[in-house]
């Protein structure tokens, strides 16, 4: 006598337990990071496979130039020239004696610029902030004398019309965001220009 088989029932393998268990795990996270703000200060957020919102740091705001001392004596006998383009009607150089760089990453100098055809020559006293681009005129020698910038402030070099502060900061002042390592090493490029890629 052979007795009926009885139905058997398959029983789950544990893969397949294991697999729900991670959808469902899966399924409440999307739920909760679609549900609202998020710690993104939290490294499991970043692990996550999104970006963290980007931070704000006020290092910028916090930054304080450092009080500019008066113009510095300058003489044209020891101009470096600065490598400009043939069609210029000017020309430009820089004293190397004036040239300084701050603790607070700025590099100031004096820079004269002359007729190509000869006649006078005017000066100005500006810094460069490298890790900005910025550039800033503190005063001006016209006449024999210096007068002061009334209100001076920091403005973009690339949107001036000054392609003189363009060279010097980018062929002898600056390497990147910032100020090179010494004067000498400024003087050199200012002798030898090398046009880096930034």
């Amino acid at each position: 006598m052979t007795l009926p088989l009885l139905p058997t029932t398959k029983r789950p393998s544990f893969r397949r337990n294991a697999e729900g268990a991670l959808l469902v795990v899966c399924l409440a996270l999307l739920a909760g990071c679609a549900s609202g703000t998020h710690d993104t200060d939290n490294p499991d957020w970043a692990q996550a496979g999104m970006q963290p919102a980007p931070k704000r740091y006020e290092t910028d705001a916090e930054w304080k130039e450092t009080e500019a001392p008066p113009p510095p004596a300058f003489d044209e006998k020891r101009l470096e020239p600065i490598s400009m383009p043939p069609y210029m009607s000017l020309k430009f150089g820089v004293d190397p004696k004036t040239i300084a760089i701050t603790r607070d990453g700025i590099v100031r100098y004096v820079v004269v610029a002359q007729n190509r055809n000869g006649g006078g020559a005017n000066a100005f006293y500006e810094g460069v902030r490298c890790s900005t681009g910025e550039m800033k005129s503190y005063a001006r020698y016209n006449n024999g004398a210096w007068q002061e910038t009334k209100t001076p402030e920091w403005k973009r070099i690339s949107d001036l019309n000054s392609r003189y502060a363009m060279a010097l900061s980018s062929q002898a002042l600056c390497r990147g965001n910032a100020p090179r390592n010494s004067v000498g090493e400024m003087v050199q490029n200012l002798r030898n220009p090398v046009r880096e890629v930034q």
